[in-house]
């Protein structure tokens, strides 16, 4: 027999004993109860020893295996809790939870990265990716909202008016008060819990613009597709910038208005982890890696629109 098979043998058998029964121990195995009682018996014929015999309870130790048994129950107890340790039942595999625009616009996008550095690391993310979807809590939840205890802050965000460069370079060539007359608005919702967002009503008004009735226009519930829109020259919305930076840096997305015209989100993007798993050095490393790309977000956010509203530190304290 080899160090394997010794290994399932008295697997099998530990927990036979323990749960009374080979139909039990076939259950917490995954194979039949007939597996159960093969793999016994070949370490039975392998020792030249008789190992069980039943009884009106269920399974009972015969007097060859009573003086080892402690020994054996001790053995797989460490066993487990090196298993729980490690977490080798679901190897490398990270679970997360995440807004859809966070993952695919900010997470996705840097993951490639860690990923070159972590060859091995599987991630699952909202249920797709290289692992299997598994029922259960995940190992980080990333979700923007009011700050909350025992998470990990990662950045606010920074709210003002985006655009085409080509309706830029329309909007530009107007008198300022009259820029936004005649261009569509596109509403996003994705802020509107945050009390200090502004809506086109209320940013028009704070910044002394004309326009005609402000509050119409084609809502969004999410930054991606209001994104697309933008990109495709269908209007202007009021949006966060801290997840659009690489398009804002090759130009690719434009803002029509002055930095000084923008507002800090009181909510944020957080990261919460389980502490069960945060034992585990991949999550660990992924945590990490998490962090340090989330102060280059608030480090971007604070080159470009630090001096305004509130001070860029308190965008990523704690």
């Amino acid at each position: 027999m080899t160090v394997t098979s010794h290994l399932r043998s008295l697997q099998a058998l530990e927990l036979a004993i323990r749960t009374g029964s080979l139909r039990a121990a076939a259950d917490a195995l995954t194979i039949t109860p007939a597996a159960v009682g093969q793999r016994i018996k070949a370490l039975e014929d392998y020792l030249g020893l008789d190992l069980l015999a039943r009884g009106r309870s269920g399974l009972r130790p015969t007097a060859s295996l009573r003086a080892a048994l402690p020994h054996l129950d001790q053995a797989f107890r460490e066993l487990e809790a090196a298993a729980t340790l490690l977490d080798l039942q679901r190897g490398q595999e990270i679970h997360i939870a995440a807004g859809s625009d966070f993952a695919d616009l900010w997470l996705k996008p840097r993951i490639k990265a860690f990923k070159a550095a972590h060859p091995n690391v599987l991630f699952v993310i909202n249920g797709e990716g290289e692992g299997a979807l598994r029922l259960g809590p995940v190992d980080c939840e990333i979700r923007f909202g009011p700050q909350r205890e025992g998470g990990d802050l990662l950045f606010r965000d920074f709210l003002l008016p985006i655009s085409s460069p080509e309706n830029t370079a329309r909007i530009a060539k107007l008198d300022r008060r009259e820029r936004l007359e005649g261009f569509p608005l596109l509403h996003l919702d994705f802020y509107k819990d945050d009390p200090a967002a502004p809506n086109w009503a209320s940013w028009i008004a704070a910044h002394r613009l004309r326009r005609t009735a402000p509050e119409r226009g084609i809502r969004f519930q999410r930054i991606t597709p209001v994104l697309d829109a933008v990109l495709a020259d269908a209007g202007l919305a009021i949006c966060g910038v801290a997840l659009l930076a690489e398009l804002i840096d090759d130009g690719r997305l434009s803002l029509p208005f002055a930095a000084s015209t923008g507002t800090w989100t009181s909510h944020a993007f957080q990261a919460r982890f389980r502490s069960d798993t945060v034992v585990r050095p991949q999550v660990r490393r992924f945590r990490s890696w998490l962090a340090e790309e989330s102060a280059q977000t608030a480090a971007w956010l604070a080159r470009h629109y630090g001096r305004h509203a509130a001070a860029p530190s308190e965008a990523h304290a704690g």
